[in-house]
């Protein structure tokens, strides 16, 4: 036992062993919404909803831009651009998101990661094309659809 006493101590003073046990993944009840018996917004409405408040602090002068954003929210700036991305949808198909039902039971309808293909596309009516096998609302009863 180099320079150790027989009590434990050290040369620089007393030392202690700590077990610590660590979940595998740790979970954020600020990221899951509570449920109850109504349900609860799907994640990619949230995101949504995100994407438009933080839009909206930039151009109010609150935040300076998705960077800081990202730095605020602590998230890296690939994922704040991921949720920023989500505004690049075309109107209606953002407004059929927000309009999801609440998910009660199971996985939420539709997730961000399964819209990436979409909002890629520049063109709208591209975007609504491609929208169409995508658990929205019917799209034959969005007038901007047709």
């Amino acid at each position: 036992m180099r320079g150790q006493s027989r009590t434990g101590a050290t040369a620089s003073g007393p030392t202690a062993t700590y077990r610590a046990r660590f979940s595998s993944r740790p979970t954020s009840p600020a990221l899951d919404a509570p449920m109850d018996a109504s349900g609860r917004l799907p994640r990619v409405t949230r995101l949504l909803v995100l994407a438009h408040r933080i839009d909206g602090m930039i151009r109010a002068g609150e935040i300076r831009d998705w960077a800081d954003a990202a730095q605020l929210a602590g998230v890296t700036r690939a994922r704040m651009t991921q949720v920023a991305n989500l505004l690049l949808l075309a109107p209606d198909i953002q407004g059929a998101i927000l309009d999801l039902p609440t998910t009660t039971v199971g996985p939420d309808p539709m997730t961000e990661h399964g819209l990436r293909h979409i909002h890629s596309r520049i063109d709208w009516q591209v975007q609504r094309q491609c929208s169409l096998d995508l658990p929205l609302s019917p799209p034959q009863s969005s007038p901007l659809l047709r």
